[in-house]
Parts: C-alpha cells; sequence; structure tokens
C-alpha cells in the first residue's frame, strides 16, 4: 500500500538542504515566474513509480514533515475505520490535503518553497523537497474536479500582508492557495488584504482538512487569474479577481529525460 509505504520510510532525518534565494517580503501580484506549477500531465504513472525513492530522501531530510505525514496517515485510517470517508480520492492524495491543512511549520515553509522552486529546473531538482506533496496534492485536485460537475466557486482569502495589483493584470497566486466558501472565515486568517476570488480549477477540501469547518477551498499554483477589482484604505487592500485559465511553466519535470 503506498500511503503505509510513505509512512514506514520516515527515518531520523539528516541535515536539510538551504532553500533556493527568495525574496519572502515580495508582496507585489504577478504571475509567479518562480513558481514551481508543475501539473504533471501525461506523466502520473511515471511519477508514481519514483515515490518510494523521492519520499526516502525527503522524509528523512525533514523532521517535521515526516511526522505530520505519519500523524495524517493515522488520522486518515481512524476516519475510514469510522465509515468516514469517500472514494473520490486515494488515501495517499487524501493524507496530502492532511498534511497541508494541518497547522504545523511546514504549511509556511512548504509554500515559501513552491513559491521558489520554479526559479530554474535545476532549483526544482536539486533543492526543492517537497516532490511527493507537491505532486499528491495536485492529484488531490485533479480528482477531486473531476468526480463533480464542472464549476466555479466564489471564494476569499484574507492574509495579513498589504498586496497590490493592477485592474485588469494577470496573476498567479504562486502557491497552493486556502480560501473559504465564507467570508468570515477568511478574514480570520489575516485583514491587511481581502481576495475575493472566482476559481474554476480550486475545489472545496472541507472532507479531508483538519478543520472541516472552515469550508475551505484550496487552488493550485498553475491557475491564473484577471485583476477585475482593486480598492486600498490607509490599512487594508481589497483585490477581485477571476479565473482565467490553467496555465503552467513546468510538466513532468522530475521525469524528463
Amino acid at each position: 500500500h503506498l500511503a503505509l509505504g510513505l509512512v514506514l520510510l520516515v527515518r531520523i532525518p539528516a541535515t536539510s538542504t538551504p532553500l533556493c534565494q527568495q525574496d519572502l517580503n515580495r508582496i507585489k501580484m504577478d504571475m509567479a515566474p518562480t513558481s514551481f506549477d508543475d501539473q504533471y500531465q501525461g506523466c502520473t504513472s511515471m511519477m508514481e513509480e519514483k515515490l518510494a525513492e523521492l519520499n526516502r530522501t525527503e522524509f528523512n531530510n525533514n523532521r517535521v514533515y515526516a511526522k505530520t505525514w505519519t500523524k495524517a496517515a493515522k488520522e486518515w485510517w481512524n476516519k475510514h475505520s469510522h465509515g468516514h470517508h469517500t472514494f473520490a480520492l486515494r488515501s495517499e492524495q487524501a493524507i496530502a490535503l492532511l498534511v497541508y491543512t494541518y497547522n504545523s511549520p511546514r504549511y509556511k515553509k512548504f509554500n515559501e518553497a513552491v513559491r521558489m522552486a520554479g526559479s530554474s529546473r535545476e532549483c526544482y531538482l536539486d533543492n526543492f523537497h517537497f516532490k511527493v506533496l507537491h505532486f499528491f496534492l495536485t492529484e488531490a485536485l485533479r480528482a477531486l474536479r473531476d468526480a463533480q460537475p464542472s464549476r466555479c466557486y466564489n471564494v476569499y482569502r484574507g492574509v495579513q500582508d498589504m498586496f497590490t495589483a493592477q485592474q485588469h493584470q494577470s496573476v498567479h497566486f504562486g502557491q497552493f492557495t486556502s480560501s473559504s466558501l465564507q467570508n468570515k472565515n477568511a478574514v480570520k486568517s489575516g485583514n491587511k488584504t481581502l481576495f475575493s476570488v472566482k476559481t474554476c480549477y480550486g475545489v472545496p477540501i472541507e472532507n479531508y482538512s483538519y478543520y472541516p469547518t472552515e469550508k475551505e477551498v484550496l487552488i493550485p499554483p498553475f491557475e491564473s487569474f484577471k485583476v477585475t477589482k482593486v480598492t486600498h484604505d490607509r490599512n487594508r487592500s481589497f483585490i477581485e479577481v477571476h479565473s482565467q485559465a490553467a496555465k503552467s511553466n513546468y510538466n513532468c519535470e522530475f521525469v524528463k529525460g
């Protein structure tokens, strides 16, 4: 069983490799050119063949990541034992969503890494140590989209940073982006910038989240948006964006010859 195998390969880590050079204070919205936005189109089977080797390295490099995955796996299997599960996702995909929504230091580190791993192919291959999680999250969102009628969602996202954007500009969020179907939940996460988002590639993940009451919709890093409205006052920003398309700079990078 793949999910079990991922847990069994957790060991005491070696020292981790530094992330690629990054500017964490950038708040101007753009197309996130340094983001790693692989959709793994046409190479799912090839990626899965590489996962055992990949996770052996990634889990051993990172104690918190390994422990979070193990805890999420136990949580998912506990839900199965009580019959609280659906069949839309495979276990490893569901566990990846639990890992992502778990409130640990890895959440921030993962997002930072995704935003910079697309700086170059070498940066992704040599310095991005969340390849397994990125792959399973991407596949989980694809599976959830395929399991329901095609639709878009109007969602909200609040953050503690002041973002800026230009009306009619095309933008990416540049990471897996949490949002909520409920405005009040979004504001809890931050009120310096409030995003109103129409997403057509994000999907609800409340059945796979540690916090189902947040009504979370997770948006993939490859979705591009058009900025339709921007307002500012002295202390906060409001930015409205509408989905345009799926646009990636990378595809199947790990298995390319």
